[in-house]
């Protein structure tokens, strides 16, 4: 049995041994295992801090184009807007100037028209004044029964005709 208690038993040389071997091991596995981790788990974690730090970047970056996008967007909207405006401002001005314009040809066509009846009256009245004249003297001769020159008939019926017109 006493075999058996020294299996089982605790042996202080033993246990200070254990001890020493586990600090040996503790600092071997520090020196080998721990610190090439642990400087692994620092570059990794300095790679996700870079990559978020870039991510934030890109955000700002893109938030800032978005705000001059949509500025842009509203400067485009404005000028679209002005340019509609001057756009009909000037379809307006031509359009009254077109009506200007028709209302100037249709005031000339009116005003020639007018002339043209003025021209076309004065020449009825004289072929009025011609058919009476030729028929004064057709009845003048036949009264008279004479032949009275051509030109002092018309001098007559022209005198005849203005003292009628007043």
């Amino acid at each position: 049995m006493e075999g058996f208690e020294q299996f089982i038993g605790v042996n202080f040389w033993t246990m200070i041994f254990a001890w020493c071997n586990l600090l040996i091991l503790y600092f071997i596995l520090r020196k080998l295992l721990f610190k090439p981790i642990m400087n692994m788990i620092e570059s990794r974690q300095k790679e996700i801090d870079d990559i978020y730090e870039k991510a934030e970047e890109y955000r700002t970056d893109a938030a800032k184009t978005k705000a001059e996008y949509e500025w842009k967007l509203d400067q485009v909207k404005a000028e679209g807007e002005e340019y509609l405006k001057n756009t009909v401002k000037l379809a307006r001005k031509k359009e009254e100037e077109i009506l200007k314009e028709a209302g100037e040809r249709a005031e000339r066509t009116l005003k020639r028209a007018e002339e043209q009846i003025e021209l076309e009256r004065k020449r009825a009245v004289n072929d009025v004044k011609d058919e009476v004249s030729g028929m004064a003297i057709e009845i003048a001769a036949a009264v008279i029964e004479r032949d009275i020159d051509e030109t002092e008939h018309k001098e007559l019926i022209d005198s005849f005709i203005s003292g009628m017109g007043e």
